[in-house]
């Protein structure tokens, strides 16, 4: 079954520390729903963006460790579900209830689905 990957977003300066009752409430019976579904094969949050480690390959072989995220951008990933889906549709409509519980954004991606032989897709491989 294809795996879907449900990505939380928050912005740059979020503070965990204002997350209510309510909303820890909300993102635990999502989990549950999750689960008695069969869809939810991982979850789990982030640390903010601020605690990163980022790594990048130097000229000459050594890989260079600098703090904080890869990417400089408004809004970084604060947790995410892996979830097996039988298509897109069923991720988004997961993806749906998650905007509601997490009360942010969400991303919704497909995992690329390569052959065990590990054979590039550009060699018509199907996905």
């Amino acid at each position: 079954m294809p795996q879907y990957l449900v990505a939380i977003q928050h912005p740059e300066n979020y503070d965990p520390s204002l997350e209510g009752e309510a909303m820890i409430r909300d993102i635990g019976a999502l989990n549950e729903e999750m689960d008695a579904a069969g869809a939810r094969f991982f979850a789990g949050g982030l640390e903010s963006a601020s605690h990163a480690k980022s790594l990048r390959k130097q000229p000459d072989g050594n890989v260079s460790i600098t703090d904080g995220p890869y990417l400089e951008a408004k809004e970084h990933i604060g947790g995410f579900w892996i979830l097996q889906c039988a298509g897109m549709d069923e991720a988004l409509a997961w993806g749906r209830k998650a905007v509601v519980a997490c009360r942010v954004p969400v991303e919704v991606r497909a995992f690329l689905r390569i052959r065990p032989n590990r054979k590039s897709l550009s060699q018509g491989d199907p996905q």
